[in-house]
């Protein structure tokens, strides 16, 4: 069994080195590889490897459950509670220092506690077992998802990543406002923030690029179709290259675009969202520009939500802790709202992450929510 560098994009977002030792002598990970700290943190993860995709990544399933408050409430109100604790009730140190209580390591083991722990499929019976009735129990509050856990860079898209959430937040406490609209994700990675828009929602368009991203997405619709099949909402599933030049319609391909569809797109979407996208420049300017290329396109008035981590990493350049993809984006944002070509008009503003907690993740400060108005002069 070899011991294998994983790199770990941590709370700050920073690129750090750790070990991990991994049940599968055949996956190897590069020492480039980055790891979200959802999967990294996910409560009680002992991670279950289901495939291998096609460009040979351990593809993993995850289970989210969505969080109600006692009153059913999706909307307003206080958020739920995260398995919450009464702050006089934490144990701390004669300094005042949270006392963290570990799990005693097993005496009789000659492995170090890791984390992730990955399991392999031949164990996986008794656990399929369990999931299966878990399922039954609340199926309608349990999202199941497919990702890969440790990638790298370019295919971060692979994972789940807590902006995911935070927009799933935000559209699960504004239901009523999404109601019977149609829906555009760019960058949907694996599909989760289009899932719950579909609960809501009429009709998604669930976009990214890579068939295997892409295959990979379809499969999670397929598996969460019990949370918006029954209101006869819809998600399609679709290729949307942000460099290119117009939609895909090579019928030669899997998830191109009909004429009809792309007609539909343009007459009927009022709501444009994006999670976590934000990292590399170019695909920053190549995101602004779509934008602006679909709203110009629009026949109505749209709304953008961006959710976005602002993550902070050393560099060598500064010599000091910076955030230059971060940075990179207001400065989009900001040459967006001020945009004066006689076409478009775009109104840019923040949205308070007051709003309630469905998913059980670290809502870090460090996580934004952006709104984007853009109507025709």
């Amino acid at each position: 069994m070899n011991m294998n560098k994983i790199a770990l994009f941590l709370r700050a977002g920073s690129l750090i080195e750790c070990q991990a030792d991994l049940a599968m002598d055949q996956v190897t990970f590069r020492s480039d590889t980055v790891l979200s700290d959802v999967h990294l943190l996910l409560p009680n993860a002992c991670h279950l490897m289901k495939r291998l995709n096609s460009v040979g990544q351990p593809v993993f399933t995850s289970k989210f459950r969505i969080l109600r408050d006692c009153d059913g409430k999706e909307s307003g109100g206080e958020s739920p509670v995260l398995e919450s604790t009464d702050a006089s009730n934490v144990p701390c140190d004669e300094d005042g220092d949270l006392e963290v209580v570990r799990r005693p390591r097993c005496s009789s083991s000659n492995r170090d506690a890791v984390c992730p722990i990955i399991l392999s499929q031949s164990a996986a019976t008794l656990t399929d077992e369990e999931e299966d009735s878990d399922e039954e129990d609340g199926a309608r509050d349990v999202i199941k998802i497919e990702h890969t856990m440790a990638t790298p860079l370019e295919d971060v898209g692979k994972q789940i990543w807590r902006g995911a959430f935070l927009l799933a937040d935000f559209i699960l406490a504004h239901a009523s406002m999404f109601k019977d609209a149609t829906v555009l994700e760019l960058g949907a990675g694996t599909g989760l923030s289009s899932i719950v828009m579909a609960m809501v929602a009429k009709m998604v368009y669930c976009t990214d690029v890579g068939d295997d991203l892409l295959s990979m997405c379809q499969r999670n619709v397929t598996l969460n179709k019990q949370h918006f099949e029954p209101q006869e909402s819809e998600i399609r599933v679709r290729r949307l290259d942000w460099m290119a030049d117009d939609f895909c319609t090579d019928a030669d391909l899997d998830f191109c675009w009909t004429d009809a569809e792309i007609e539909d797109l343009h007459d009927n979407t009022t709501f444009v969202i994006t999670a976590d996208v934000c990292y590399d420049d170019d695909l920053t300017d190549a995101l602004f520009r779509i934008l602006y290329r679909l709203a110009s396109n629009m026949r109505h008035p749209s709304t953008t939500y961006i959710s976005i981590e602002k993550r902070l990493n050393f560099t060598l350049r500064h010599m000091d802790v910076s955030c230059e993809a971060y940075d990179h984006f207001r400065h989009c944002l900001d040459q967006l709202q001020k945009m004066t070509d006689g076409k478009m008009n775009f109104t840019v503003e923040p949205v308070k992450s007051s709003f309630p907690q469905f998913f059980q993740y670290e809502r870090v400060e460090q996580l934004e929510l952006w709104k984007v108005t853009a109507e025709r002069l």
